[in-house]
């Protein structure tokens, strides 16, 4: 796992362009901070700069900037190619100089040409790679974005790179923030592919690779083309369309040959290797995995907390004592866990507003202090039908959907006529006479939000508001307008037969990459730590998609099939239990010890001042939190993510 960046600009517009670029990368330190390297070709306009962490042949042989042995291509690469080996079978006759995936990469660019060999990939990675016969650049991404990569103009100079702080030091870089952009950031916590923060500056989106040659690099026009070589659209409609129709057991043979094949990949490393564990089905079936294919205990790691309803370290010690694993658990103090809070904007180098993202640090940092490798079990939940909304949408839609729309709409309004503390003192005059499954803390604010899905047209509009945060972030927002996304233009959903596979798809490929991959990815190269997900494999996710949907959800339990592999290795009772999200008491936190930090930020005077937020919705929510009336942590979290972003980046 490495860091990338590097730029391309008209020949004599600066007048040094290797001290640019090494100041490029130390930005970046943090990914890789065993080595570093510079490339720069004056005539041509390039500079390629990296930072390495050593993790596959760590002699000077897997050096980068890394020149092919022809001399055409030079290669930045952030990741890992697992199958490198295999490809270097295929690669026969080749006289290689070192055992990196780096060089395999560029021999199979010679010989193959790019798009074929990204074709033949099995990894995670982000690539800028330079072609000195033709003069054109290539920029290429992973097909599920495990590895970020930014791009675009600024003032005439293409930027690129691994994270954004690195393309902030150019001197040509402008910065100016995208309000419509922000918008999408207050409806979802996170920004979406292919925007950013910053005008002019994009995502590439994960399986594709962005080319331009010198004349529109020169010209600075951006007329680059960005071609698909994976798509997650094709492989979920082609798996429908040709579904497994073995019997359950060979389905549970079948994916555990599958993830195993995966595991073992990922198990590649030439330093210590370990896992998270939570305890939860998607960790543990790595885990389990990984323990089945290794002569010595797996190193497993896990954080916890003590208040009640965030702690899985308990479940997840009775996993790793089960399978025999060298299992390290710290229980971290509230104080421990605010303490991440100010490193934040450091870390996530465009507002993240995903809360897990201090547990996610917290155990990234633990892991590091024993290994350089950490296996994942993210992206379960996405293939194999593991969120709630699963359920929720569907039965919601089952019961309500038969109404009429206007009644729906007239019955929604109902509800809202009165705010919820009106509602709540009514439910409280008749506390006594309601049945026990009927007395909720908050029932207005429950109310307000079952009008809110009573009001939908159809059932997609029930997971876009499952999905979203701020419900109309335009009205916030000041001088924006809502931008398109995959999840408001129909004509990206893949064409799959039921509402949730849509819901499936869209998650695998607007949340995962944009929220949970990214949200891992900077927690753990945050600490100098490599994460890599075996459940992200393409040919894991290709075998999901063929597989019917009563595989996946069955008599009301989630990735059951999944659940059936895992019960091979581990007894049903260790890991039967309700779902937990990786989280902290944010509610809480807002109204107790981080109160006075968001009171500040969030202040009238200084949202008025900044001119980006309205400040009266923000301060009613903000007022109704610290009430107890309502919940809008989540809501919060957004604009004080924000503001806290912008406060450390002027």
């Amino acid at each position: 796992m490495c860091g990338l960046t590097g730029f391309f600009q008209s020949q004599g517009e600066h007048a040094d362009a290797r001290t640019t670029a090494t100041a490029m990368a130390a930005q970046i330190v943090h990914r890789g901070p065993d080595d570093s390297g510079v490339w720069v070709d004056e005539a041509a306009g390039i500079a390629l700069a990296h930072r390495r962490l050593s993790i596959l042949d760590p002699s000077p042989a897997g050096h980068q900037p890394m020149l092919s042995a022809s001399g055409r291509y030079v290669i930045v690469f952030n990741g890992e190619i697992y199958n490198h080996l295999d490809l270097r079978e295929e690669l026969a006759g080749y006289s290689w100089r070192g055992h990196s995936d780096t060089e395999t990469l560029l021999a199979a660019f010679e010989i193959w040409g790019i798009e074929s060999t990204l074709k033949k990939t099995v990894g995670m990675f982000a690539i800028a790679l330079w072609d000195r016969e033709t003069r054109t650049l290539t920029l290429a991404r992973d097909r599920l974005g495990e590895k970020p990569l930014y791009y675009g103009w600024q003032n005439g100079v293409l930027l690129f790179g691994s994270e954004l702080k690195a393309l902030r030091v150019h001197p040509a870089f402008v910065g100016e923030i995208d309000r419509d952009a922000l918008t999408l950031f207050l409806r979802h916590n996170a920004i979406p592919s292919p925007y950013s923060i910053y005008k002019g500056i994009n995502k590439l989106p994960p399986g594709t690779f962005w080319q331009a040659g010198c004349e529109s690099l020169v010209s600075g026009s951006g007329r680059g083309a960005i071609r698909t070589y994976w798509s997650a659209r094709v492989a979920a409609e082609s798996g429908q369309k040709k579904p497994f129709s073995g019997t359950d057991d060979e389905a549970c043979a079948a994916l555990e040959a599958v993830l195993g094949q995966s595991v073992a990949g990922q198990m590649m490393a030439d330093v210590p290797l370990g896992a998270f564990l939570s305890g939860g089905i998607d960790s543990t079936t790595v885990v389990a995995l990984m323990q089945a294919r290794s002569s010595r205990p797996v190193k497993t790691f896990t954080i916890g907390f003590n208040e009640a309803g965030y702690n899985e370290a308990e479940h997840a010690h009775a996993v790793a004592r089960h399978l025999g694993t060298e299992h390290t658990e710290l229980y971290v103090k509230p104080e421990e866990a605010q303490a991440v809070i100010p490193l934040l904007p450091s870390l996530y180098d465009e507002p993240f507003a995903d809360s897990s993202q201090i547990p996610t640090y917290l155990v990234s940092r633990l892991a590091k202090s024993h290994v350089t490798v950490s296996l994942s079990g993210d992206g379960g939940d996405e293939l194999f039908g593991g969120y709630n909304r699963y359920f929720w949408a569907q039965n919601i839609w089952r019961r309500l959907g038969w109404l009429p729309q206007s009644v729906r709409a007239a019955l929604a309004g109902v509800l809202t006529t009165l705010p919820p503390t009106a509602w709540n003192s009514a439910f409280r005059k008749f506390d006594g006479l309601l049945p026990a499954k009927l007395r909720y803390a908050n029932p207005g604010d429950k109310l307000h939000k079952l009008a809110d899905i009573l009001a939908v047209r159809n059932p997609e509009e029930i997971y876009w508001g499952l999905v979203s945060h701020w419900k109309q972030p335009a009205q916030i927002v000041k001088g924006a307008t809502e931008p398109p996304t995959v999840l408001t233009d129909a004509s990206q959903w893949a064409d799959v037969p039921d509402l949730t596979h849509r819901m499936m798809y869209l998650d695998t490929v607007t949340y995962l990459p944009d929220d949970i991959l990214a949200k891992v990815d900077r927690a753990a190269m945050g600490v100098s730590l490599e994460t890599r997900v075996p459940l992200l494999d393409h040919r894991v996710l290709e075998f999901a998609w063929a597989l019917p949907l009563g595989m996946k959800l069955r008599d009301g339990q989630s990735k059951w099939l999944l659940r059936q592999v895992l019960y091979q290795h581990v007894p049903k009772e260790l890991i039967e239990r309700p779902k937990m999200g990786f989280g902290i008491p944010l509610d809480v936190w807002l109204r107790g010890p981080l109160k006075d930090w968001a009171e500040d930020l969030l202040s009238p005077s200084r949202l008025d001042a900044e001119g980006y937020f309205q400040s009266g919705p923000i301060q009613q929510k903000w007022r109704e939190h610290l009430s107890g009336q309502r919940n809008w942590s989540y809501y919060l979290w957004d604009v004080l993510m924000f503001q806290q972003w912008h406060e450390a980046a002027r």
